[in-house]
């Protein structure tokens, strides 16, 4: 069952309505949840920007997934600014870096409306983050601010060349003493070719700083992978799995 409703997010230009898509599974009882970034992009492919999307539903549905999904849509008007941790400017837009206001309402506010609202189970093992792109970014910046809340996540493609040198300072900063998350990560082999050298770059300096603090991670590069919602959503049975929101 899929149901949506509005609330309020405070975006970087001011206070928006958006639209929130939560998928609920069939039977009785309490479920973990998985909050993913791009809301939009999640489930339908007539509300995906570019007719596509990861059609989160039919999956678990096919998976029997015993899972709660809460995405929230994106800022349509500066989604880098709200997805990216760090300020920078690129060929493909500038950011002002204000993730941090949005990952600490999610906190705040939406995951205790998810959990008034819905059956879930609130404890940090039951809780996870999901996103590609600059939604994989912040899925590493929520494990790495909030570890206490996220047991782990999945982060594919994630955009670390916006800032290499400040992702993998973000890790190797990280308080992962008392709560060490699970991460999944994958990077599609055709647009890592196209993101270049400065990306493979930022993959390697974040996966070292990973390994310095003994945190488990799972990464794989996808042959033919490409930058899309297809892509992605084929890998989702394989970082559920990862995460251990499957059977094995």
């Amino acid at each position: 069952m899929i149901k949506q409703f509005e609330t309020v997010v405070p975006a970087p230009s001011g206070e928006q309505k958006r639209t929130v898509t939560v998928y609920l599974p069939s039977g009785e009882g309490k479920f973990p949840v998985l909050y993913m970034f791009d809301g939009q992009t999640a489930f339908f492919d007539e509300r995906a920007p570019y007719g596509d999307s990861w059609r989160m539903g039919e999956t678990l549905d096919g998976l029997h997934a015993r899972l709660i999904v809460a995405a929230v849509d994106c800022d349509k008007e500066d989604r880098l600014t709200e997805y990216s941790p760090f300020a920078f400017s690129s060929p493909f837009g500038s950011s002002e870096g204000k993730g941090a206001v949005y990952l600490d309402w999610l906190i705040r506010e939406f995951k205790p409306m998810i959990d008034s609202r819905f059956p879930t189970l609130p404890e940090r093992r039951h809780t996870f983050l999901a996103g590609s792109s600059m939604g994989g970014l912040m899925t590493v910046f929520g494990l790495c601010r909030y570890p206490e809340v996220f047991a782990g996540g999945a982060a594919l493609s994630p955009s670390f060349w916006v800032d290499p040198e400040a992702c993998a300072k973000m890790i190797a900063e990280a308080d992962w003493k008392k709560f060490v998350p699970t991460l999944y990560s994958d990077y599609g082999s055709e647009e890592l070719k196209g993101h270049g050298a400065r990306q493979r770059q930022a993959l390697l300096g974040c996966f070292k700083e990973l390994l310095a603090k003994n945190v488990p991670f799972t990464f794989r590069l996808i042959e033919g992978g490409t930058h899309s919602e297809k892509s992605w959503r084929e890998q989702t049975p394989i970082f559920l799995r990862a995460l251990g929101l499957l059977e094995k």
